[in-house]
């Protein structure tokens, strides 16, 4: 670490932006993703935030850029937002790889900017693990905690759904919007199926199909991972945006090196520099950690002070501990008939129909009725050295007979899958780099062989020549980084409690799916959003009762 520290008085603007610490704030956020957005929005206004995130703000007017980027083959997915180098760097240990890099993004607006925005609510044995299925530990919240949030965070994102879902938990009111139209394979799933008694429904996206809050309706340019130029996508500057328009301070390339706390065990201060060499203190009364699975664990490790030495909020010794991930389990070939692939750049149909089977032997999972099958024509056009007639005929007959199938699979929690600090690595700012071990047990593996199964046998319905099958050996993580800080009533048994407030410290809430006790198969945003809709109101419950 480097640099002066200072906690106000000075202007930090290399760039011309004031970077310096915001006197008498009730609330700093640390991460401008997802949930530190909505904590900030939900607070601003009654109350003094500050949110700090260690990447940048992206322009944008830049969108359309990047999207070029993403459909060229030349760019690797990490460069469409300047992800990678030092700042970004990691290490990888345990069973498996775990590239980090390929799928997150570090700057306002988080992971977000290039989800593919699927938003699903997690089932209630979800929450009853260990009870329900003989895995891992129950939440200490159920369902039925989270079913208005969950409304709540719908409604924020702004999502498109049906109720046609017999698999789904129950709901209190409609999606916000009409679900999308299913897709023209859909139809060709469909028939396969119904043949072989399997049901097919409707997904909720994150993404308009209808204008919504001043955003425009997605407009099918297909690229929605890893970027949307629309804006019809939802992404957290949506609520970065209007939380700064009720008065919260949002202060980008500001990476948090610690967090200080005194002999009460209350947070003092983040401390933070920033891209002229200097460090801050941002004092506040409460805390709110959202750097997602991986950032969130690793600041507190780097927080280690002489109370807790194993880190801060660490003293069950869990933090960082349980990381999980979804498995992928896919299966695809092509078909003697068109298509249509690539015409929308997200999913539009899927199965829950298996997923509530889960016990201890089979992990809950769910299928995926992909729309982005086999290479673009972009794609294949940009990585060939044919040019007339001979590019024409090549693209005819690569493009638009591939069909695909995805699905999601839980990882049962495992101490030894874990983010530490690497010993002899670091930063560009001097600090170690996060370390992961990732560690997939029996239990999913055996349960991506099933969803092949199933997988394998749609196809074949289809009439689908069986070309690649993402099995055991194969599989690959969703990037969905959970379990880190997990929750627990035990503060022996977890880092934060059925509120989100670390065991260990008054004033810091964790608003992230590191707290996930347990993974579950669905898509976690939604979640996230639910819990951090919920932190925002405990954070201002507890300010409320110290005045």
């Amino acid at each position: 670490m480097s640099g002066a520290e200072s906690s106000g008085g000075e202007r930090s603007d290399v760039d011309g932006i004031d970077r310096t610490p915001v006197a008498d704030a009730d609330v700093c956020v640390v991460g401008a993703g997802p949930a530190g957005a909505l904590v900030a929005d939900r607070l601003a206004g009654d109350r003094d935030v500050v949110v700090l995130d260690a990447g940048p703000r992206f322009d944008p007017d830049d969108r359309v850029a990047r999207q070029e980027r993403a459909i060229r083959p030349s760019y690797g997915r990490p460069d469409v937002w300047d992800v990678g180098g030092e700042r970004d760097a990691h290490e990888s240990a345990g069973d498996r790889f775990y590239p980090l890099n390929h799928a997150r993004v570090k700057g306002v607006g988080g992971s977000t900017l290039h989800w593919q925005g699927m938003v699903m609510r997690l089932h209630e044995d979800d929450f009853n693990s260990g009870s329900e299925r003989g895995v891992g530990p129950d939440w200490p919240i159920d369902y039925a905690d989270l079913r208005p949030y969950y409304a709540a965070a719908e409604r924020e994102l702004g999502v498109a759904g049906a109720s046609d879902n017999p698999y789904a938990p129950p709901r209190e009111e409609p999606h916000p919007m009409p679900p999308f139209e299913p897709s023209y394979s859909d139809s060709l799933f469909a028939e396969a199926c119904e043949s072989l008694g399997i049901d097919m429904h409707s997904v909720p996206n994150a993404r308009n199909s209808e204008p919504y809050e001043g955003r425009s309706p997605c407009v099918g340019y297909g690229t929605c991972q890893p970027v949307c130029p629309s804006g019809a996508k939802y992404d957290a500057t949506v609520h970065v945006e209007r939380a700064e328009e009720r008065g919260a301070t949002v202060i980008d390339r500001a990476p948090v090196e610690r967090l200080e706390h005194d002999g009460d065990d209350r947070v003092t201060a983040a401390v933070y520099a920033t891209p002229d060499g200097e460090q801050h203190r941002q004092e506040a009364d409460a805390f709110v950690v959202a750097a997602g699975g991986v950032e969130t664990p690793r600041l507190l490790l780097l927080s280690a002070s002489d109370r807790y030495p194993d880190g801060l909020a660490n003293g069950s010794g869990h933090v960082g501990e349980f990381f999980m991930d979804h498995l992928f389990a896919g299966a695809g070939g092509t078909l003697d008939e068109p298509t249509r692939q690539n015409h929308v750049g997200f999913y539009t149909s899927a199965c829950d129909q298996f997923y509530d089977e889960a016990n201890a032997e089979q992990a809950p999972f769910k299928l995926e009725f992909f729309n982005y099958a086999g290479p673009s024509p972009v794609e294949s056009a940009l990585s060939g050295d044919d040019w007339g007639d001979s590019l024409r005929d090549r693209l005819r007959s690569e493009y638009g007979n591939h069909v695909a199938m995805g699905g999601l699979v839980e990882q049962r929690p495992d101490a030894d899958s874990r983010v530490t600090l690497a010993d002899d690595r670091t930063d560009d700012r001097g600090n170690p780099v996060p370390r992961i071990e990732w560690t997939v047990g029996d239990r999913a593996l055996d349960t991506i062989e099933r969803a092949n199964e199933i997988q394998v046998s749609i196809l074949e319905e289809l009439g689908a020549d069986v070309e690649w099958v993402a099995g055991p050996d194969a599989t690959g993580p969703a990037y969905h980084h959970m379990g880190t800080t997990r929750m627990s009533d035990d503060p022996d048994r977890g880092v934060v409690d059925a509120d989100c407030r670390t065991h260990d410290l008054d004033n810091c809430w964790i608003a992230s799916s590191s707290v996930f006790p347990t993974s579950g198969a669905m898509n976690p945003t939604l979640t996230i959003a639910a819990l951090a809709l919920r932190v925002a109101d405990d954070v201002d419950a507890r300010l409320s009762r110290r005045t």
